[in-house]
């Protein structure tokens, strides 16, 4: 028997994503210049002393696995792993039909591991938290159930998070998911209690929550905020809200406590990459007491080259830039680029972030673009300045942020060719090309 059985949700489709996710699941997505998304769920358990982990994969899961499989190989000889979990149609002929269906196709892991208590959070959030601060508070109530959650204001939280209500002794007596109008918080009418998606279980409590639901046939989505969640409330169990803005991590400073981002969208996910950036990040990657982990890869220094007097100048100001890129008398400005990003001479970057394996030309301006893997810009194109040709050619935001996807060549005439499969962008000729 383990204490503490840690499940990771990483098998969701990320559609608001497209066309990031179009060949990657969400916690795979890349993030603030080397990391994926779901490195930040697996550092905090980590940085606990939590050890036994298992990632519930599903859609478009193959760079996923590869990711944990290379980056986060635990010591099986002391007890630890963190093991991608494929779904295997293991109660019949279909796929996850929900969160807590999810749980229920692999409850083989429980009978496996024999945990006293399970931890059910989501891959897809970038957030720290001190996981062992939750889990005793969970132990010293003797919840069945035990959700995170944080203040949130009402108007965000519409339609789009779980809404708790409390009692005054944190006790959960309402929740609702997703509803249009929250209930605020008593005496804080702007604020409303959302569930942040990660839970603590009493096992022998999720076994009999996930039998009763499974019973429930059509009548049930088989989600935990949907239907397993409110029932148990209904019913009376000791279902308790644990408050996130409790938690306490060592070496956090005020201004970067209580850091969470939902990164649902395009918009969401450039802000929080933006943030990531500034000069005073609201999250601190530089807290080596609580290090974010990621596979770490062999690549060189970051390097910036010329400053020729009224010329070529090479510099990146307030931007992240990871090792193996090249800045060659080009401007980088409030931008975030991932390892091996080549961009050169008087080019301009602004506002942007830029994947892995990608080349930009010279007399290049990119503007408020997300330009994602092994993609070539050639010399003097334009994105972002544009918009007749932005709207053309590419998903553009409501917030006017060009996504350029995956393997995407911008011909200097402004032909846009779109390659059928990965290659370097070093590479002479693409193989498989298609116009759009």
């Amino acid at each position: 028997m383990i204490e503490m059985l840690g499940i990771i949700m990483a098998g969701g489709r990320g559609e608001r994503l497209m066309p990031l996710t179009q060949d990657r699941a969400k916690p795979a997505v890349p993030f603030g210049g080397v990391y994926r998304i779901i490195d930040f769920v697996l550092s905090n358990f980590i940085n606990s002393k939590f050890y036994h982990l298992k990632v519930l994969t599903q859609f478009m899961s193959d760079s996923l696995i590869k990711h944990l499989l290379s980056g986060w190989n635990l010591s099986r000889q002391i007890g630890h792993c963190c093991d991608p979990v494929p779904a295997q149609m293991r109660t019949g002929e279909h796929w996850y039909t929900g969160t807590a269906d999810a749980v229920f196709q692999n409850l083989h892991l429980l009978w496996d591991t024999n945990p006293e208590h399970v931890a059910v959070f989501g891959g897809d959030h970038v957030y720290k938290m001190n996981v062992g601060e939750m889990f005793r508070f969970h132990r010293k109530r003797r919840a069945s159930l035990t959700v995170a959650c944080l203040p949130y204001p009402v108007e965000a939280a519409a339609g789009k998070f779980g809404i708790i209500e409390v009692d005054d002794k944190s006790r959960i007596i309402g929740f609702q998911e997703k509803p249009p109008n929250p209930t605020p918080i008593p005496g804080r009418p702007d604020m409303a209690l959302i569930s942040m998606g990660s839970y603590f279980w009493e096992t022998h409590s999720l076994r009999e929550a996930l039998f009763r639901d499974q019973a429930k046939g059509e009548n049930s989505s088989h989600d935990f905020g949907k239907d397993v969640i409110p029932d148990m409330v209904s019913r009376g169990e000791a279902v308790y809200a644990y408050d996130y803005s409790l938690n306490w991590i060592p070496g956090e400073g005020e201004r970067e406590k209580h850091y969470w981002r939902d990164v649902g969208t395009l918009d969401s996910y450039w802000e929080a990459n933006m943030e990531v950036r500034s000069v005073h990040p609201p999250i601190n990657l530089y807290n080596y007491k609580w290090p974010i982990r990621t596979l770490m890869r062999p690549f060189p220094p970051a390097k910036f080259v010329f400053a020729e007097k009224g010329g070529r100048f090479g510099q990146a100001v307030d931007s992240v830039i990871a090792s193996g890129s090249i800045v060659s008398g080009a401007t980088v400005l409030n931008s975030v680029l991932f390892h091996n990003v080549f961009v050169h001479s008087y080019t301009l970057v602004e506002g942007s972030i830029i994947f892995s394996d990608c080349e930009i030309g010279r007399h290049v301006r990119l503007r408020n673009a997300i330009v994602d893997k092994s993609c070539i810009i050639e010399d003097g194109v334009e994105i972002g300045y544009n918009p007749e040709f932005d709207n053309k050619h590419f998903t553009v935001t409501p917030g006017g942020i060009v996504i350029i996807p995956k393997w995407t060549k911008i011909s200097s005439s402004g032909e846009v060719t779109r390659l059928k499969g990965p290659y370097s962008p070093y590479e002479e000729e693409a193989p498989d090309a298609t116009t759009i």
